[in-house]
């Protein structure tokens, strides 16, 4: 047995003279005939399978080869594998498809990226595995060359050639295989390029469809969840999907399976780790486009540490939402981008729908309970046919809670609105009936009471009202339970008695769920604060000095006030005020000389100091 080596400048088989009657055989047609047939053979082909069958075809059509093999070596399995051969005989049965890399042909042809020539395969004691199916098959000599490409799989292949009579290779009939090799890496890459375009072009054409069926499933009053379902089914990462105009969060799959499951990945998002997203998507940029991040997270006993792209969900240049994308990868290719913003402006446009549908739905209500609580009604039943037509039937008995903010919260015009989104979700979960309306700076809720355990209902959602709010403002809230109502008629008194307290709870900076009783004797007297003589009253007593600081930017109000609130003790009150004891006796002698107001008594410091309250919370209550 001889293994050969081809070496440029010498024959492979340089021992033995290039002149047996296979050769000539070859040479009776011409070469440049054989290589034209050979090329448009393999360039016929589309596909891997079809390019590598027609290239061990071609390597036959040179008359000194019967059989020829493409084998690909899969080097961490150990072994050579045959992908496709030719072989014209029928006589065989079977044919051995796998040979051991250890002894075979192959990886030296690979290693040395060079063709190797066994002259006998019958007789070679070198490759054992091959002189048995040499004998079995009646073939000689063996030639193996790499084909310099690769498979599918990316596994590397070479290319076998086998004669039945023993060849002396020439360099012609060494060019001829290797021309035929280099026909076919060109055929198998184009073959390759081929596959990767179709691969991209269907790619393409899912995007599309994708796109496509997203826009349907919004534009056909889908909701958040579902449109976030779909994105998924289309995108290789797990998602989330931030909704902050229902201060909702659709979680997806999980990104950690191998960790948590689906199941338990939903459930902790529902119960703990909603708020760190809903925080997440409002701390977003309006401006800010797709930005990566590290996301960690405790869910189920396991701390997260995910990558995530963040990208914001935009409506009318403010944020309303997010699309989390764990994972983003190099695999994260062009189409998947493509994809990413298809998601991306089918959630902004669902999101943008229900943006638009609770501000209608709020204008309405705000409109209706507006009118409702006002008491100026043209026509009660027809107004009571409006509310009906919203769901609300103001004869059934119902509950009424009022809801206000502490005068330290900053930007009310934008978190009313936010608080408003939270409580209409919090009373659809407690009751499907119940409906909130945000009546300027008061956001009034309509809870029907229910069969049994009204009280525990209305607790429930105040507990629930006062650890949103505090999540979401860093405040507790004014909460007020109004009476019940049991027809329209009610609704005017119970909402008045609702306004007060919240006024007077903002006045004496209370917060949480408040009572009458929490401000002692101020409810009843403000009730009164229409009638005439107790604006009388405040005129009489303290209308000169209103007046005065009015008109000359005196500060003789607020001076009585803070002597008042510290015990008419000079010192305290000074340095309350920040003034020297003998500014402010000096102020209040000028109270007595301009105004006669005298607080030597009990009785006329209580009476200042009722006119001095009053006046405050009548300045307050401006009719909503």
């Amino acid at each position: 047995m001889t293994v050969a080596r081809h070496r440029p400048g010498r024959l492979c088989n340089d021992r033995v003279p290039a002149s047996s009657e296979v050769l000539l055989s070859a040479l009776d047609r011409p070469l440049s005939r054989v290589l034209r047939d050979v090329t448009s053979l393999i360039n016929s082909s589309v596909d891997l399978e079809t390019t590598l069958q027609h290239l061990v075809d071609a390597a036959c059509q040179h008359d000194a080869w019967s059989m020829a093999a493409v084998m690909s070596i899969d080097q961490a399995d150990g072994n050579a594998v045959v992908v496709t051969r030719h072989d014209p005989s029928q006589l065989t049965k079977s044919y051995r498809n796998r040979w051991t890399l250890a002894t075979s042909p192959s990886l030296i042809a690979l290693t040395r990226n060079d063709p190797v020539i066994i002259r006998d395969a019958q007789e070679s004691i070198e490759f054992p595995g091959y002189r048995e199916e040499a004998i079995q098959r009646g073939y000689r000599t063996v030639v193996v060359l790499p084909l310099g490409c690769r498979d599918m799989e990316d596994r590397a292949m070479v290319l076998s050639v086998q004669s039945r009579d023993v060849v002396d290779l020439s360099a012609a009939d060494l060019a001829f295989l290797q021309t035929i090799v280099h026909l076919g890496a060109i055929a198998v890459d184009k073959a390759h390029r081929l596959r990767a375009e179709h691969a991209a072009a269907a790619q393409l054409q899912n995007a599309l469809a994708a796109h496509s069926s997203l826009m349907h499933q919004v534009l056909s009053d889908g909701s958040v969840a579902s449109a976030a379902s779909m994105v998924e089914t289309f995108l290789p990462n797990a998602i989330v999907v931030v909704d902050l105009t229902a201060n909702l969060v659709v979680a997806g799959r999980s990104p950690k399976p191998d960790l948590i499951d689906t199941d338990r990945w939903r459930e902790e998002m529902d119960d703990c780790m909603s708020r760190q997203f809903l925080r997440l998507a409002r701390d977003i940029s309006d401006q800010a486009g797709l930005e990566m991040r590290k996301l960690y997270l405790n869910c189920g006993g396991h701390h997260l540490n995910l990558p995530a792209a963040v990208e914001p969900l935009v409506v009318d240049g403010k944020t309303v939402g997010a699309l989390i994308v764990f994972s983003l990868d190099a695999n994260f290719g062009d189409l998947d981008h493509l994809l990413l913003q298809s998601a991306r402006f089918a959630l902004s446009v669902q999101l943008m729908r229900s943006h638009l549908r609770f501000q209608t739905e709020s204008q309405t209500s705000s409109e209706l309970f507006m009118e409702i609580v006002s008491g100026n009604w043209r026509n009660v039943d027809d107004l009571t046919a409006r509310a009906r037509r919203l769901g609300i039937d103001v004869n059934a008995t119902a509950r009424l809670v009022a809801i206000g903010l502490p005068e330290t919260v900053p930007e009310k015009g934008k978190t009313i609105p936010e608080l408003h989104r939270s409580i209409m979700r919090l009373a659809g979960q407690l009751a499907p009936q119940a409906t909130a309306a945000a009546l300027g700076e008061i956001i009034l809720c309509r809870i029907p009471d229910a069969p049994r355990d009204a009280d525990t209902v209305v607790k429930t959602f105040v507990r629930k009202l006062i650890e949103e709010t505090q999540w979401l403002i860093g405040t507790k809230p004014i909460i007020v339970a109004g009476k019940t109502c049991s027809s329209i008629h009610d609704y005017p008194q119970a909402w008045l008695e609702c306004e007060r307290m919240i006024r007077l709870a903002v006045r004496f900076n209370r917060t949480g769920l408040l009572a009458p009783q929490d401000f002692g004797p101020f409810p009843l007297l403000l009730s009164a604060a229409d009638s005439k003589e107790v604006r009388s009253f405040v005129d009489i007593a303290i209308g000169a000095v209103v007046r005065h600081d009015e008109a000359h930017a005196t500060d003789y109000i607020r001076t009585l006030t803070v002597f008042l609130e510290h015990g008419c003790r000079s010192q305290a009150c000074a340095d309350a005020m920040e003034l020297h004891v003998t500014t402010l006796r000096y102020r209040l002698n000028r109270i007595q000389e301009l105004f006669g107001i005298e607080i030597d008594s009990p009785e006329r410091r209580f009476a200042l100091e009722l006119a001095i309250r009053l006046n405050e919370t009548i300045a307050r209550e401006q009719p909503v």
